[in-house]
């Protein structure tokens, strides 16, 4: 490689990764709240907007390469009558949920709070007129829900996003320019209402950034005004790099920490020391769409949740309501079936950290105090795991409390389940940490 293009690589470099508030110190509020998220273990993602109703996603202006004065017609079709954030709510609280992180602007630009910014919002361009994001907000405090607010950077709508980034190019729009300064002030003109109008947050979950990876974002105001405003609110990025000062916690998007079967997922060697975040879909899409009926089952979800908790991290599952306001029944049916899962394993989940096994394909482990939870997710009469040399001297069927026999030897540990003991999603065993 030539020294100058190396040069030119680490000036790149820099700028992108100078970005965050290089003097952040969290306040107490903000640890607390971290080890809070850290505790919640499941939340749930609502993807929702105009994008509803065309029934094809929430990239659907970018997927079908629908301009702006096209897309600019879709507020006038969007009125969603049967929308109840008290329903939304309680049925998130019956499936076990902490938290609930909703989209406030997604990438197509369109606002689902009342903003000053521009009259392209929910209350003022659609005939249903109501701010959701307040409805949403009054309902998470009356039921002790935390309320995160989605935040895209990238917008295919905005005069001063131009010129456009990686995606939307083939949206037709006459302009090719805009004021990037404009555009910082405008989003934090935005995040101001958001965290001034909407009374205490969980946080900001921003998304967008790799639209283009090269630009000057001005984190380092726009995460010092955040927390500024709000102390305690936890701030993520769905980047994909490595964290970025000033953020409290990092998020791993469709995927496993390390694992990275996207493709565009976060390296291993990128993964900090923040709290954690997995976002999964139930089917394929985020935003409702009409066609996709590939729904996992209540095994795999309730695995993937098993799974995230195993890496200590949280477990954000995304449901798309409709464009009438409502979750559709599978979605809700999922979400019920995982509260009724953790009403009995909650415990082994809820409040857990990464427990001392590095988790496997068919063995996770998560810990709480001194006792650590075995979650064995295959359907065998025993299992040797390699390397794992537990520091007790009796393990037990959790459910029952009933004794499990293992055994030790210097290449690993045999665990025998008994037929009547095992659990088509997941045999939990326990074990007390004790002194050899």
């Amino acid at each position: 490689m030539k020294k100058a293009t190396l040069v030119i690589l680490m000036l790149i470099h820099f700028a992108v990764f100078s970005q965050g508030d290089e003097d952040y110190i969290p306040a107490k509020e903000n640890l607390e709240a971290r080890q809070w998220f850290q505790d919640a273990k499941f939340g749930m993602f609502i993807h929702w907007g105009l994008y509803s109703v065309l029934g094809d996603g929430e990239w659907v202006m970018n997927n079908q390469n629908i301009s702006k004065e096209n897309y600019e017609k879709l507020p006038g079709f969007f009125n969603p009558i049967d929308f109840d954030a008290e329903k939304w709510v309680e049925m998130a609280k019956n499936s076990g949920v902490k938290y609930i992180t909703v989209t406030t602007r997604h990438h197509d630009g369109f606002s689902m709070f009342n903003t000053e910014t521009s009259s392209y919002n929910i209350v003022e361009a659609t005939p249903f007129g109501r701010d959701v994001i307040k409805e949403l907000a009054e309902a998470c405090r009356a039921n002790d829900i935390k309320l995160f607010f989605y935040y895209s950077l990238l917008d295919w709508h905005h005069k001063d996003y131009y010129p456009l980034g990686r995606t939307g190019n083939g949206i037709a729009d006459k302009n090719t320019s805009g004021n990037w300064y404009g555009y910082i002030a405008f989003m934090k003109q935005q995040l101001t209402e958001l965290l001034t109008n909407y009374g205490e947050i969980g946080g900001i979950w921003f998304d967008g950034h790799w639209d283009k990876k090269d630009a000057n974002w001005h984190y380092q105001e726009i995460y010092e005004l955040i927390h500024k405003l709000q102390p305690q609110a936890l701030i993520g990025n769905n980047h994909h790099i490595a964290p970025i000062k000033g953020e409290d916690f990092q998020m791993f998007e469709r995927d496993l920490p390390g694992y990275n079967t996207t493709g565009f997922g976060t390296a291993i060697e990128n993964i900090g020391e923040l709290p954690k975040e997995i976002c999964e879909t139930i089917n394929g899409s985020w935003g409702f769409n009409l066609q996709d009926s590939k729904h996992k089952s209540k095994k795999e979800l309730v695995r993937y949740l098993i799974k995230s908790a195993g890496f200590g991290s949280n477990l954000l599952l995304n449901v798309g309501p409709m464009p009438n306001g409502e979750i559709q029944k599978e979605h809700q049916e999922s979400f019920l079936e995982i509260g009724d899962w953790l009403q009995t394993y909650g415990e082994a989940i809820y409040g857990t950290r990464q427990g001392p096994l590095a988790p496997r394909e068919n063995v996770v482990s998560t810990l709480k105090d001194n006792e650590v939870f075995l979650w064995l997710l295959g359907d065998k009469d025993t299992y040797f795991i390699e390397g794992f040399f537990p520091k007790t001297k009796k393990m037990v069927h959790w459910k029952d409390g009933s004794t499990i026999n293992f055994e030790k030897t210097k290449f690993g540990t045999f665990i025998e389940i008994p037929e009547a003991k095992k659990n088509n999603t997941a045999t939990l065993v326990s074990y007390k940490i004790q002194n050899e």
